[in-house]
Order: structure tokens, then sequence, then C-alpha cells
């Protein structure tokens, strides 16, 4: 059996991770790497390592696009095999890769017009909805716990990560060779006791696995305090009449703040004000969410029982009309304003931020991770001056980041998940999907609790097991 690290090595996006088994070609997830623009375009265009034609299967972790943003292009570039995931993980792909697919080519189309007259030559999208549509008929979903026989030789099960609707740890058992080895990768896992999803589920020891380490170093609030936090923010916001602009990724992040807010407002802990989730992409995956409650938790499906709408309320407005969200430019505060993308790296967020980063008395609201290079980033480390389309803003606006809602779990939550494992038959642990000062806090937290082989491999780096 051979692993080659592909993306997300020592790096948080990308993910990719190419093996050959049982006779089989496939990878691990097919994402998107993000961050300096060119460099990343260059990164995501072309498969230098394998030929796409020659795998077999993908399996996909999850719908976020770091992890499932580039299968459009493998297909552009010939592949035809499954694309076996959960079936909320291909319902969210399918909207998650279109709206992928628009952002592409209408970027593609603005920068082109530049280029036609400087006197250059036209850039391609990296792929188009057309891509998208040859993409989606290869997907295949599978149930959570059950158990299916992929190729002779390769079996795999799906066990709930607990980090966005439809997440799921891989679970496969290897025959090669007269022997039998027992493989995981975690895509990303998620926190105990976030809203909705249910906790991350224990798989069966393994021989080998790869775990994320985002947060391999990091601790974040207690996921039981985020309404209490969040009540804070409300509340403040009240007393000075402020706009709360929120940067949040429209998967995940958004529905769970909405339930949040609607247990606020439920239990009246704040006067009623106005909240907008402008962004046509929140309003279409809220939707998929309400088609999934085999994903929920106890109380979000003890929450439907009751007959309330977990992601809806009277003081709630979803918005996809672009004149209605220009409207929302001349409102008065007290509101919150939650739009994509998390990473205020594109998306209607970015008109929010420039109509209000620079008034003192509003409040930009960071509920996510952000990665390096990115206008998230920059805004989290309360850089005195931010670009926005090209332009230099004051950022004036007070800055709060609420950690407790990360879907990532912490250093102390994937200590915990690891120290379920059987030391005496865990042979290698590969860290990935973290920047290194990351990995390398965890790697030293894993040898602490008696394991011995902790590797974090380098992108393209190979290994035969």
């Amino acid at each position: 059996m051979k692993i080659k690290f592909i993306g997300a090595a020592q790096t948080v996006t990308g993910s990719m991770h190419y093996i050959e088994a049982a006779g089989k070609k496939f990878i691990l997830d097919c994402g998107l790497v993000q961050g300096k623009r060119k460099e990343s375009f260059e990164i995501n265009r072309t498969f230098e390592f394998f030929n796409p034609v020659d795998l077999d299967f993908v399996i996909l972790s999850h719908a976020h696009i770091d992890h499932a943003g580039n299968l459009p292009n493998l297909v552009k570039n010939g592949f035809k095999g499954n694309i076996y995931c959960t079936f909320a993980t291909r319902d969210l792909s399918s909207l998650m890769l279109t709206d992928s697919a628009h952002i592409q080519e209408k970027d593609v189309e603005f920068v082109n017009k530049r280029r036609k007259k400087q006197g250059k030559n036209p850039f391609e999208p990296l792929y188009t909805q057309q891509d998208v549509n040859n993409t989606i008929p290869l997907f295949v979903g599978l149930n959570y716990h059950r158990e299916f026989e992929i190729t002779p030789g390769i079996s795999l099960t799906f066990y709930d990560a607990g980090h966005i609707l439809g997440s799921a740890l891989t679970y496969l058992i290897i025959k090669e060779e007269g022997r039998i080895i027992d493989f995981a990768f975690s895509g990303d896992i998620g926190r105990p006791n976030l809203p909705i999803l249910r906790d991350p589920e224990k798989i069966p020891n393994v021989d080998f696995f790869i775990c994320e380490s985002t947060y391999g170093g990091r601790f974040h609030d207690s996921a039981t305090l985020t309404e209490q936090k969040m009540t804070d923010v409300l509340l403040k916001a009240v007393a000075r009449k402020a706009k709360i602009i929120v940067p949040s990724f429209s998967v995940g992040r958004t529905q769970e703040l909405v339930m949040v807010l609607n247990k606020i407002f439920e239990k009246k802990a704040v006067p009623k004000f106005p909240i907008f989730v402008d962004s046509p992409l929140s309003v279409n995956a809220t939707a998929i969410f309400r088609l999934h409650p085999e994903c929920f938790d106890f109380e979000t499906s003890q929450f439907l029982l009751n007959n309330h709408d977990p992601f809806g309320f009277d003081n709630l407005t979803y918005i996809t009309d672009v004149e209605e969200s220009k409207r929302l430019n001349d409102l008065d505060g007290p509101c919150m304003i939650i739009s994509s993308s998390g990473m205020a790296e594109a998306g209607r967020i970015l008109h929010h931020l420039a109509n209000n980063i620079q008034n003192p008395n509003n409040i930009v609201l960071i509920v996510g991770y952000s990665a390096e290079h990115t206008l998230g980033r920059r805004i989290v480390e309360r850089e005195p001056d931010v670009k926005i389309f090209g332009e230099e803003y004051k950022l004036n606006a007070e800055v709060i980041v609420l950690n407790s809602l990360s879907a990532h779990a912490d250093s102390n939550e994937l200590t915990d998940y690891c120290s379920n494992f059987d030391r005496s038959k865990m042979q290698n642990i590969f860290l990935v999907h973290g920047d290194f000062d990351q990995q390398e806090k965890f790697k030293k937290r894993l040898q602490e609790i008696d394991f011995k082989n902790v590797i974090i491999p380098s992108r393209t780096e190979e290994f035969i097991l």
C-alpha cells in the first residue's frame, strides 16, 4: 500500500491524498487550495502527481470547498469513476460546486475585461457549470455505519465526524498480499456539544490514521458557552445601536448561528432586532439541512418534534435578491447581517464590510477559521488598514472573535479523540490539514500519550505501508 500526500500537507487547504492499494488507485478528497490567488490557481489547475484518467474512485469526507472543490476539474481532466460520500455530502456538494463554478466564471469574466484592454490573452476558469453537471452523476451516497465493498479487497464504512452536515470519518479495511490493513482518514473532526450535529463518533482501532490538525496547538472556548457569549454581543449591539457584520461559511456555520440566535430570542434574553442572512448559497444550504434530520443531534431532533423550525424565526430574513441586499446598506442598527464567505474572500460579505468596517460603532463578528493571506485573517489580526475590492479601508469597527462555534476540534478535543485508539495496534499517525506550528504542537501531545510514530508529511511525500 502506498500513500502520497498531495494537498493539505503542512497547510490547511487543498485536501487530497493519493493511495494505491489492493491493485486500485484512488484519492481521499479533492479540495481546492485557497490563499494567494495566482499561486493557488496554478496548483489547482493541474494534477501533476497522478493522471485523473487512471483513478478508480474518490472517497470524499465532506462538502467544504477545500475538500471537494476541485472535483469538477478532476472530471474535466478525464476522471470517470465513482465519488463515494454520505447522502448529505452528495446534496451539499451539488450546491457548493455549482456556486464555486459560478464564482470562478464571474471572476474570470471580470479579469478578462481588464486583460482585453491590456491586449493580453484571456484566462479560462478552472472549471465551468458544465463540468459540475458532468461531476454530479458520479456521486454515490452511502449511509453511516453501512459497510460497503468498493472493490474486492477494499471495504468502506463512514462514521459521523460531527464537523458539518454529512461529514464523515473514513474507515477502510484493505486486504492486500495476504494481510489485512485497518486504515482511517479523519477528514475534519468536529467538536462535542456543537448545535445541530451529533458529536464525532469513535471508529474501530486502526493500523494507520490520517488525522487533521487544524487546531493542534490551540484551545477553543467551550461550545456550551456559545449562547452566553452571543447574548453578550447582541446586548452590546442593542445598547449602542450597532450593526453586526458576520462573515460566515454558508454551509454549517450559518445554520449553527441561526439556531443559537433562535434559542436566544426564544428565551427573550435579548430584545428582538432584525437578523439577515444575505447569501443565496446559505439559503439553499439551509433547505438541504432541513432534508437531512438523520444528521441531527438529540436536542435538534427534539426541537423539530416540538414543531419548531431551528432555521427560522420571526425576526430572521433570508435574502437572495441583489437589490434587497443593497438596501441593507441604508439600514440603521441594531441589526445583524450574516453573509458569506467565511474567510471574507468573496461574496456579498465584501460589500457589507466595505460599507460598515470604518464605523467605530459597528461590530465585525468573526465566528470561524481564516487562513493566511485572507481578508478574514487580516481582520482577526486587527490590521489598521485592509484592502477590499483593491481599495484601502480603515478597520475602525470593533472586532470580536467567537471561537466557541469552531467546527474543528481543538487541541484537547483532538487529543481526546485519538486517545481512544489502541497504541499497540497503531503503526503510524499522519498529521495533515494544519499549519506546521500547530502540527508540531499536536505531535508532541500525541507522543506524550504514548503514540510512537507520529509523522508530519510534506507535500508530495510518499510512504510505503
